[in-house]
């Protein structure tokens, strides 16, 4: 049985500053969160959400300003420190190490518990036996009974990676989680789970910070949202206020002007073939037929396992055909490089371990797919060159940063997302392989993205469109093509009357 919303104060935010050299990431900004509260954080990339939300998890420290949790000062030594203080924060990007077990992740830098022998359980064996039992009963807890812990964290894919690091989180039986930016990363039953463990915490009093882009998503699981803006606070609307148009405004400071998805139904694109797969047969991809057009902005859509995935990776050259064929002008595809000589340009869903260099700047990720565009005779790469190569880029996209030498690791997710997009219209690549493009990026910057790609399709590019956001899908294609093991199940032209309802049961 659900609990009322309790009005007892939990965790109080009171002037809180944090500035990275020049940019004011936080400036004096308060806000608090009750007992049996899902408080949603929304604002453009940048606006500060993780930032006070890391504070807040004891991810860094704050120039200025006090937090109060639990009647108490809260000043965290660390995430650990803060764990173990009762506040837990699942983290936006990737938080689990590849070659270790699903249990040593779990019990990361916890082991020595599992010590076979030794008073103070300093020396000793693990034992990987109990441990393992132990994450399993964890995982069962928030209703993963598909990963074990004897299972090795390298074979299990980016969004059941996810649900290891809320186990590791919630293990602690926290008073309070912060879930910033979890749902992009999560399959559809991955986000079931995640919610219900939300709500569970919601009705035994404990409170969520829930930062997300997807606002549909927000006015529907949380019971307060607050707005921030270039990192100051803008308002907190209660969910009796709710109202998306109104939240919109404050989020940006304006009223959105233009349009969002397209707003065109009339066929565009050419019949000249730009790439064609003909029975092909790959990892996860069972004798699928594909046709791209000049021009044209292929939809590809399913459950996240039905393989639009690898069918990314494929058209890019990333994963080999088994057997039929994959043409693009007439030639066969066998690598990325090859993929990359016939202007075909990617961008991964996992942006930050295969689309970027994280440790790097702008204007080397930017700069090193285009290389063969601005060095002379492919050798001789003239800085000036370089320069103004990047910096059309950065200008175009209107990339948010201190200048083109800024890591790349200090950008905000949209940000990050313009310089993956940079590499490759930088380039001007004929054919764009986009997966989930959008994922991670405010309101303003997916308008951005979507006026970006129906500019390119006026100018004669093509794109295919992998996406798990029915309503992109819908909004973006000129045709429309549903996935299910590996296969295509249905094919729908652009229409004004398409709706998800029609499209759902080609999924499942």
């Amino acid at each position: 049985m659900e609990v009322s919303k309790s009005k007892e104060v939990v965790l109080e935010v009171k002037n809180m500053t944090k500035t990275f050299g020049p940019v004011k990431a936080l400036n004096n900004v308060s806000l608090k969160i009750r007992k049996g509260e899902i408080l949603g954080l929304i604002g453009e990339n940048g606006s500060g959400k993780s930032t006070i939300t890391s504070i807040i998890a004891g991810m860094q420290g704050c120039d200025s300003g006090t937090i109060t949790f639990e009647g108490k000062e809260w000043k965290p030594l660390s995430m650990i420190d803060a764990s173990n203080g009762g506040i837990g924060m699942i983290v936006q990007e990737t938080g689990t190490i590849a070659n270790i077990s699903v249990a040593e992740n779990i019990f990361l830098g916890e082991t020595r518990q599992f010590a076979c022998f030794g008073k103070d359980k300093k020396f000793g064996f693990i034992d990987k036996r109990r441990m393992n039992r132990e994450a399993d009963k964890i995982l069962e807890s928030i209703g993963c009974n598909h990963i074990k812990g004897n299972m090795m964290t390298y074979m299990i894919d980016f969004q059941d990676r996810k649900l290891i690091e809320i186990a590791k989180v919630m293990k602690k039986n926290p008073k309070i989680i912060v879930v910033d930016e979890t749902t992009t990363a999560l399959s559809q039953h991955g986000r079931e789970i995640l919610y219900k463990i939300m709500e569970k915490m919601k009705n035994e009093g404990k409170s969520v910070f829930f930062i997300s882009h997807d606002l549909d998503e927000l006015l529907e699981k949380c019971d307060t949202l607050t707005v921030l803006r270039d990192g100051n606070y803008i308002a907190t609307v209660e969910k009796e206020d709710f109202n998306a148009e109104k939240i919109k405004q404050y989020m940006v400071g304006r009223e959105l002007k233009g349009d969002y998805y397209r707003s065109d139904y009339d066929p565009s694109s050419s019949s000249e073939i730009a790439l064609e797969l003909k029975d092909v047969c790959a990892n996860g991809i069972n004798h699928l037929d594909l046709v791209l057009h000049k021009g044209e902005i292929l939809g590809i859509g399913g459950l996240s396992h039905c393989g639009m995935h690898q069918l990314g990776k494929l058209l890019f050259g990333a994963l080999k055909v088994e057997s039929g064929s994959y043409l693009v002008h007439g030639k066969k595809i066998k690598d990325e490089n090859q993929a990359m000589k016939e202007e075909i340009g990617y961008v991964s869903k996992d942006r930050d371990t295969e689309s970027l260099n994280l440790n790097a700047s702008i204007l080397d990720n930017i700069s090193i797919a285009g290389m063969d565009k601005f060095a002379i005779k492919n050798l001789l790469i003239l800085r000036r060159n370089e320069n103004e190569y990047v910096d059309k880029q950065v200008s175009d996209l209107s990339v948010k940063c201190f200048d083109k030498y800024q890591e790349v690791s200090h950008l905000s997710g949209g940000n990050k997302q313009k310089v993956v997009f940079g590499k490759w219209v930088g380039r001007d690549s004929e054919i764009l392989i986009l997966d989930c493009p959008t994922r991670g990026v405010d309101i303003g910057v997916k308008q951005f993205m979507y006026q970006l790609m129906y500019k390119l399709k006026k100018e004669g590019k093509s794109i295919v469109l992998i996406s798990e956001e029915m309503a992109e899908l819908i909004g973006m294609s000129d045709r429309l093509l549903i996935m299910k093991d590996g296969a295509i199940t249905k094919e729908f032209e652009r229409s004004m009357d398409l709706t998800d309802s029609k499209v759902i049961d080609f999924m499942i």
